[in-house]
């Protein structure tokens, strides 16, 4: 899935999508209430670009995660990120079977399937290679499946 423009911040629920470089901050939107605001550099405001998973092997970008998830959930919304830990975690095991169990903590679940369920309500997520299509000037129709994430605005 892409994940391009979309960011979380520390101390700040929710996702964002980044609006503007300024001298020393970003301006973000939040996506939910669509407020902009203003986040300075020690804020640390992660890209989900640049986020991945740990695995047993070598790390899978959260993309990637997503896409499972979405294949496992048939394009519905994940399972709710306030269940059971061990309920989440043989969840996140049916989705990630060689996810590293002593790296990945019950609380990076709980974001993944917020930050899942958060992009699938607002309709962000849309299948990586229709996302390539519609840049490389093919119908822009397939570009509201429901399958990877984007941070460009349609418009």
């Amino acid at each position: 899935m892409l994940l391009k423009d979309l960011m979380a911040i520390p101390g700040q629920p929710g996702l964002f999508r980044f609006i503007a470089q300024g001298k020393n901050a970003i301006i973000v939107e939040h996506l939910e209430t669509r407020k902009r605001s203003t986040v300075f550099s020690s804020a640390r405001a992660s890209s989900l670009e640049e986020i991945s998973v740990f695995t047993e092997n070598e790390d899978l970008p959260l993309g990637k995660v997503f896409d499972k998830i979405h294949e496992k959930e048939n394009g519905g919304p994940a399972i709710d990120h306030k269940s059971d830990p061990e309920k989440l975690r043989s969840w996140f095991g049916e989705i990630l079977p060689d996810y590293n169990r002593e790296r990945v903590y019950v609380s990076d679940i709980k974001k993944i399937i917020q930050w899942y369920n958060t992009l699938h309500k607002l309709d962000l997520l849309v299948r990586e290679e229709t996302a390539g299509s519609v840049e490389d000037g093919e119908s822009e129709a397939s570009a509201t499946d429901a399958d990877a994430v984007t941070g460009t605005d349609a418009s």
